[in-house]
């Protein structure tokens, strides 16, 4: 049975044109494919689409402390008590300021579901391979 973890929070785009704007962005973890955690930006314009990108639980908890990551997304320590993850696509690359609070939070509400070390016996291979074929 899939059980989750989320929360949402004010995030800031400090490379932006607008780094002091917050929006909300939302932290998820599902036990069905727990290496992962997801960072969620919902529409912020009636005609946009929703963002969604996956990476790995543990780089998220890595890069609370010290730099972590290379390739598409990478996290950091940021000032004052954030987190940055920079995620690079096609179209560019984004800095994601979080406060590490929420990130804290999350996680401790993440491993408290499926803790470090477990995460095999919570993954659900056939559904997994299901999701990245689809």
């Amino acid at each position: 049975m899939a059980v989750t973890a989320a929360r949402t929070t004010r995030v800031t785009l400090p490379l932006s044109p607008y780094p002091e704007t917050a929006i909300e962005a939302r932290l998820r973890y599902d036990s069905t494919d727990p290496y992962a955690v997801s960072l969620f930006f919902p529409p912020l314009h009636p005609d946009d689409d929703p963002v969604e990108w996956w990476f790995a639980r543990a780089l998220l908890d890595e890069g609370r402390r010290a730099p972590a990551g290379g390739g598409d997304v990478t996290v950091a320590p940021g000032p004052g008590a954030t987190v940055h993850v920079t995620l690079c696509g096609r179209t560019g690359r984004a800095v994601v300021r979080i406060p590490d609070e929420a990130v804290a939070g999350f996680l401790r509400d993440s491993f408290a579901l499926v803790p470090s070390g477990a995460e095999p016996a919570g993954a659900d291979l056939d559904a997994e391979l299901a999701r990245l074929c689809t």
